[in-house]
């Protein structure tokens, strides 16, 4: 079952972002980056690993007249990901569900180096899978001792 663990934001200085996530909510520093794609931050909670960027083009950014007007200078949730056991699998649920192919594809000469691909979901917004995970995160959680079973899938007011 694919796992949320990823969520990116694009925000203006990462460092005082990480800063205020590891302060605010004890947070923490899992990472950094500084790739032609962006210069950022990664913090974590231990269970889902959140990106802190600054874009470095517009690209990038995921910005595509017409559709998606963010640029480099976008401030504010990015994407989201999701761990997934196969990423072929998920690349035919994603296209059959109604997603399209947006970015990034695996390495096939080096498997096991990190890699996201990315696809926006019928309304554009971004999401990326990933079979490798994100530094900080864990894909399997032991449910907390007395919580109740999930509910069915649906609607609450459905079951």
């Amino acid at each position: 079952m694919a796992k949320l663990r990823h969520i990116a934001m694009s925000v203006e200085d990462p460092e005082k972002t990480a800063d205020f996530y590891c302060e605010a909510f004890d947070m923490e520093r899992v990472g950094k980056t500084d790739s032609p794609l962006a210069k950022g931050c990664y913090v974590s909670d231990g269970v889902i690993t959140v990106a802190l960027l600054k874009y470095k083009t517009d690209q990038w950014a995921g910005y595509v007249e017409g559709e998606d007007e963010r640029g480099k200078d976008y401030v504010g949730l990015h994407h989201i990901g999701f761990w997934v056991d196969d990423a072929g699998e998920a690349d035919k649920k994603i296209e059959k569900a109604g997603g399209k192919y947006f970015m990034g594809r695996p390495d096939q000469k080096a498997p096991t180096t990190f890699y996201e691909i990315k696809y926006r979901d019928p309304n554009g917004v971004i999401l990326d899978v990933t079979h490798l995970g994100w530094g900080g995160a864990t894909k399997d959680v032991v449910p907390a001792a007395g919580t109740p079973e999930p509910p069915s899938r649906g609607h609450p007011k459905d079951n």
